[in-house]
């Protein structure tokens, strides 16, 4: 083939390319064509507000959706690689806890695992923190399940005193600061476990994650404003803990760089 067929050929092909796979990208001084599915993470907002409106566009927004409780419940009941940092420091603390509250619970997911390898259903109270649909839910299947130590609530301060306030997989989706969630409480909780806080180094971002149904807001925090933030409430690290596997970077903003996933034992000082 002469040269200059050659070269036409090549110039269809990559033109083809272009058509059938965009956007394109040069990135680190390579072509990167970006898959064709819907991403996983999208866009990028100052708020939580902001990115609510832009998800509401789209899809459902949130989980308060009866129709979603079910999804992955099973999956979700089985102990994972990033729960162990959890269930060691809830070893340690067990005989110092009489009642905990496991904020954004699901339907008891935490308990159900963990009760394969603690003691819990008969040393702690534990009452799951959760949005109305997952509430309702989850109440219901405690019954046929016969889990009495398993109590659920809507609004935090129906939890109660709790010694250990539980977070895991919840501040990427809180709605409010953490410390307006800490201060429903009739006082600060005296040890806390927190997993999954997905942080960065620049300022703090909100993103938007598809499930199967369902598109939430998920934030990812400045590292140094969260961590004087728990300073500021009277915490004390003990303990921390990152989980590469958890780590996202955004599909469409990928100059934002990737999030770390860390995980936290803190108690007050």
């Amino acid at each position: 083939m002469a040269r200059s067929e050659a070269t036409n050929s090549i110039r269809h092909l990559v033109h083809g390319l272009r058509r059938t796979m965009t956007p394109l990208q040069i990135a680190g001084g390579r072509m990167k064509f970006l898959s064709p599915f819907p991403p996983q993470f999208s866009g990028a907002y100052p708020t939580y507000d902001t990115a609510v409106a832009a998800g509401r566009s789209n899809s459902k927004v949130g989980f308060d959706h009866d129709e979603l409780t079910d999804i992955a419940f099973e999956r979700m009941c089985e102990i994972t690689p990033w729960d162990y940092p959890l269930l060691f420091w809830l070893g340690q603390i067990l005989p110092e806890i009489d009642l905990l509250v496991d904020a954004g619970g699901h339907m008891g997911t935490k308990f159900r695992a963990f009760r394969k390898l603690l003691p819990i259903e008969t040393s702690v109270d534990w009452v799951v923190y959760d949005v109305p649909a997952i509430v309702r839910a989850g109440r219901r299947r405690a019954e046929i399940d016969g889990l009495d130590k398993l109590r659920f609530v809507e609004n935090m301060e129906d939890a109660g005193d709790p010694d250990l306030f539980v977070g895991s997989g919840l501040l990427q989706y809180l709605d409010v600061p953490l410390t307006t969630l800490l201060s429903r409480l009739p006082r600060l909780p005296r040890h806390m476990l927190l997993n999954k806080v997905a942080m960065r180094q620049g300022p703090t971002v909100f993103t938007l994650q598809r499930f199967e149904e369902v598109t939430v807001p998920y934030q990812i925090r400045n590292e140094a404003t969260f961590m004087a933030e728990l300073s500021r409430l009277g915490y004390e690290v003990v303990d921390r803990w990152t989980i590469p596997t958890l780590s996202h970077t955004i599909e469409t903003h990928p100059e934002l760089g990737e999030s770390e996933s860390t995980g936290f034992y803190l108690r007050l000082a």
